[in-house]
């Protein structure tokens, strides 16, 4: 980067047979403009200009250096001049990393965005497992609960609630338990998470711990959706994913006046990293919508 600076100084100076006018172009002092000029030239070995108190003239070898370095530095600014026409517009691909059941968050919103941002390229991967977003190179992710790492930024999506839920045929062979230690007489469906294959915990407000009959677990919350349809017990899921089902009776809920305040969600991006138009339009559109709504 010297080099370049040096190479910069050297080709304004040349152009405008001035360090003051060179330095007035580059926003930098005279005694700058010949410092760095000075230093190219003890790296090269040679003097690049003649001297006065009054101006500066190029030698020869001055001359002969300038007209290579003067396509050089033209070519660099018409390089950045494109980089900054096409950083301005979104575009590229996007990566972005959810928890496997966030598509039921994020697929109804993307014909928009899409609409809106065509040279955009959305790369989705939804997946349950902690996702190192720096060290694999995502753009973005959408996580739940708490953040704090200081490596990423955050924005709320919002928050969401839980609910217990089952099929109108369990409850038919099972009935709908009334009170929390209800549940110990039925088959509970339960969520273990991928990352350190805990069990996720059914929140609510009882006096007194709720043992909880396992009938079966998974760390993918689709199966264990698929296996509440099916009728093979009751599951704890976050709500928005059941809506249409309990819309359509596919599920019944339960327990609703015991259970505690929901979760949030919250798009993310690392900090260290300059914030590329791609990345920001797609996190203000992302939570202009109510994406849990």
């Amino acid at each position: 980067m010297e080099n370049l600076n040096g190479l910069l100084a050297f080709v304004r100076a040349a152009q405008s047979q001035s360090f003051a006018a060179a330095a007035e172009r580059m926003g930098i002092s005279a005694s700058a403009v010949g410092k760095s000029v000075a230093r190219l030239e003890e790296k090269l070995n040679v003097r690049l200009f003649n001297r006065s108190t009054r101006r500066i003239s190029l030698t020869d070898e001055g001359q002969l250096f300038f007209e290579r370095c003067q396509n050089i530095v033209t070519q660099l600014e018409e390089a950045e001049q494109e980089l900054v026409r096409i950083s301005a517009v979104p575009r590229g691909k996007l990566r972005i990393t959810a928890p496997a059941i966030g598509y039921r968050m994020l697929l109804p919103h993307l014909p928009e965005f899409r609409a809106r941002y065509p040279d955009v390229e959305l790369d989705l991967d939804f997946s349950d497992r902690m996702v190192d977003v720096i060290d694999e190179g995502f753009d973005i992710a959408i996580r739940s609960g708490e953040l704090n790492s200081s490596q990423m930024m955050s924005r709320r999506l919002g928050p969401f609630r839980f609910a217990i839920v089952g099929s109108p045929g369990y409850f038919a062979q099972h009935p709908a338990p009334q009170t929390p230690d209800d549940l110990r007489h039925h088959a509970c469906l339960r969520y273990r998470f991928p990352g350190n294959g805990q069990w996720q915990e059914w929140e609510m407000n009882s006096e007194t711990p709720v043992e909880l009959p396992l009938a079966l677990s998974s760390n993918n919350l689709e199966s264990i959706l698929q296996a509440t349809v099916q009728g093979m017990g009751m599951a704890y899921v976050p709500e928005f994913i059941v809506r249409n089902s309990l819309a359509s009776g596919e599920l019944v809920p339960v327990l609703e006046s015991f259970l505690k305040e929901g979760g949030k969600f919250s798009v993310v991006w690392p900090s260290s990293r300059h914030m590329l138009p791609k990345v920001r339009v797609f996190i203000d559109f992302l939570t202009s919508k109510k994406v849990l709504g």
